[in-house]
């Protein structure tokens, strides 16, 4: 008799969010990519295998099964990724923390939230679609444009400054300490301790 292979069981999902392609790599966008990256590296989770439209990879954090996403749908279509993923994996959206740029954030500062509204973040939008408002999200801040009449789209698909880079990039083993807290069902002491500019 032959039986359907069971798939690993995983406790949370974490993506992040950004757009794909090399032109766009280290953009405000895709800082959420890249927290995620330093977060993949410090727990040797390569996040490299094609799946539900993203690349991804799974391994044990602190005795939990993790799965890492990096959609690569585009930022304004984020949710169908993540949904794929989640209904595979039969994870409730309370166990997707996701990261992300946050325009009205200057930058390197963070806003851990357990479950909230899209504050005007497409990619976010997308994944409220599919998966409600109450799932935690890590906010990092990126900066706004300089000017009103500045286009919003080319602001945040261009590159920080090298003093802005230098504070966005300084939270990034932060926000890897504030996933362990949140995945450990901490999320007021990941709040407390990494929520704001860098200490």
């Amino acid at each position: 008799m032959f039986f359907k292979r069971r798939t690993t069981a995983i406790d949370w999902i974490i993506a992040g969010l950004g757009n794909p392609g090399k032109k766009y790599e280290h953009t405000r966008h895709n800082v959420g990519f890249d927290a995620l990256d330093l977060a993949a590296e410090r727990w040797n989770i390569p996040v490299k295998r094609s799946k539900f439209d993203a690349l991804s990879g799974d391994g044990a954090v602190d005795g939990r099964r993790v799965l890492l996403l990096k959609p690569q749908t585009f930022m304004n279509l984020s949710g169908k990724s993540l949904v794929k993923a989640t209904e595979y994996y039969k994870v409730p959206a309370e166990r997707v923390i996701v990261l992300c740029d946050d325009v009205n954030l200057k930058p390197g500062v963070l806003r851990i939230r357990a479950s909230g509204s899209d504050g005007g973040h497409n990619g976010l939008k997308s994944l409220i679609t599919f998966l409600g408002e109450d799932f935690p999200r890590v906010r990092i801040g990126v900066g706004d444009k300089p000017h009103p009449d500045y286009d919003m789209a080319d602001w945040v698909t261009g590159k920080p400054s090298a003093a802005d880079k230098k504070l966005i990039e300084s939270r990034y083993g932060d926000i890897e300490g504030a996933l362990r807290l949140l995945m450990a069902g901490q999320p007021d002491e990941a709040m407390a301790r990494y929520n704001g500019a860098p200490k």
